[in-house]
């Protein structure tokens, strides 16, 4: 059974501190009864008037001015209930007052455009035009790794535009949910605009595949998502799946920006992200170098409980995803990779590490590792480095570390990626930026301004000039 499963049994969500499995509270599972009524509830909220986009935005704009002022308890509670360090808990929390209110700003930018008829002869005596409306209930689901800001993606958008939202968060993390919405009912938003449900994988299922959500907004796994997109019909569908994060390092690289920032985007919320750095190919003339550093700061993070200031790394969601990642250094080991620092864990955590000579073929470099893990290979020069970005997986992040134009502009063609990062990990991103991934590694864009726009249809107004 797994650890999920167990916590849902006797109609309750137990949530444990990752860090020692205390309880930290328990939630209701909502039942396929009660479901109902939500979705019910839902569509009678996408039929009442709406709020006009001023309002919308003052919304929106108390919502984040509630986070803000409310900052140190949204960090705790992130770093209570989730994997997250205090640290990296409060840059969630300053991201999510971010994005809500760029949320506010973009419900006043919410507009259309006119047509021009005459193009064609029989449109000479029309005039017309298109709004955004929203194309229905939009049913969202998020993951445990940023339990706070990726919900604010689909409350935000989802509220700017004026569509009824139902989310449910994962069953580890929902009390950052619960919070949040509890902000937007104090801030004035209308009755049902916003509900969550909470639950497991099988509520999931029954939320996206019934009839009345118009729009599916799902951040998780591969094989979750693969499993949603054949069960949710004639509906809209946006997709973030994730991917392994290539960064390619030239050799005219900036060593000391490359190394922090890489070393950064591996170890990150112990890895559990989905522009995790987690394949690292290095020109064979700065490799040593490289390693010595990126070896040198993996060894100095500092493994402790979440909400203690100087804690560097958290532990992974439970225990059988620390195992699950161990289990993979192990077989990498078994098949020839060498251990360079790490490699050992301790309860829910794994210490930062990192692998050289993994096989080619082998799946470290082909499927999300989702934890502190990230290997490091060498090639010699930039033909062969820009081949490697080629032949890598779809993902949602590249990045490449060069102060050649030329040659980064090539990255941006070669890889196999929504966004290439020039100068910067496969984890960077601001809220505003349209985010999302290439082929497997999702469909569709988030960030605000694209959510809002997948979450939207263009209604028409065409009218004949009889005069």
């Amino acid at each position: 059974m797994s650890d999920v499963a167990a916590a849902t049994e006797r109609d309750v969500i137990v949530v444990r501190d990752p860090d020692d499995d205390s309880i930290v509270g328990e939630v209701k599972v909502t039942s396929g009864a009660e479901l109902e009524r939500v979705l019910a509830r839902a569509v009678d909220a996408s039929k009442a008037p709406s709020l006009a986009a001023h309002e919308r935005s003052k919304i929106l704009a108390a919502v984040a001015a509630r986070v803000e002022a409310q900052a140190d308890a949204h960090a705790q509670l992130i770093a209570t209930e989730g994997i997250k360090t205090i640290r990296e808990a409060g840059r969630e929390v300053a991201r999510c007052v971010e994005t809500l209110r760029l949320s506010a700003e973009e419900a006043k930018r919410i507009g259309g455009a006119v047509v021009p008829f005459d193009q064609a002869s029989g449109g000479v005596d029309r005039l017309g035009w298109w709004q955004l409306r929203p194309a229905g209930v939009v049913a969202a689901i998020t993951p445990y790794n940023d339990p706070l800001n990726l919900v604010a993606h689909k409350l935000g958008p989802a509220f700017a535009l004026g569509a009824p939202i139902v989310l449910k968060p994962h069953p580890q993390t929902p009390f950052s949910a619960l919070k949040l919405a509890e902000h937007f009912r104090e801030a004035g938003a209308p009755e049902h605009s916003i509900q969550i449900v909470l639950g497991g994988g099988e509520l999931g299922a029954m939320l996206v595949a019934d009839r009345r959500p118009r729009v599916v907004s799902f951040t998780g796994g591969r094989a979750a998502g693969a499993a949603i997109a054949a069960r949710i019909g004639f509906k809209r569908l946006l997709a973030e799946l994730g991917g392994v994060g290539v960064v390619a390092v030239a050799a005219d690289a900036d060593l000391d920006i490359a190394a922090t920032a890489i070393h950064s985007g591996a170890f990150w919320a112990a890895g559990q992200n989905c522009v995790h750095s987690q394949r690292i190919v290095v020109d064979a003339a700065i490799a040593g170098e490289l390693r010595e550093r990126l070896s040198a700061l993996a060894a100095q993070m500092r493994m402790g409980p979440k909400r203690d200031a100087t804690t560097d790394l958290g532990p992974l969601v439970d225990r059988a995803a620390a195992r699950r990642v161990m289990l993979e250094i192990q077989q990498a080991r078994a098949d020839g990779a060498r251990l360079v620092t790490g490699g050992w864990s301790e309860g829910n955590r794994v210490a930062p590490t990192w692998l050289e000579d993994v096989p080619e073929d082998h799946r470290l470099l082909r499927e999300e590792v989702f934890g502190p893990v990230a290997t490091f290979e060498t090639v010699t020069g930039t033909p062969q480095l820009l081949r490697r970005l080629a032949e890598a997986g779809d993902a949602l992040h590249a990045a490449i570390f060069t102060r050649s134009l030329e040659t980064s502009l090539s990255a941006y063609g070669a890889a196999n990626a929504a966004a290439v990062i020039v100068n910067d990990s496969t984890d960077f991103r601001i809220d505003a930026m349209p985010f999302g991934g290439g082929g497997a590694a999702g469909l569709g864009r988030e960030g605000v301004a694209d959510a809002i726009e997948a979450m939207a249809e263009k209604k028409m107004y065409v009218v004949r000039r009889t005069a």
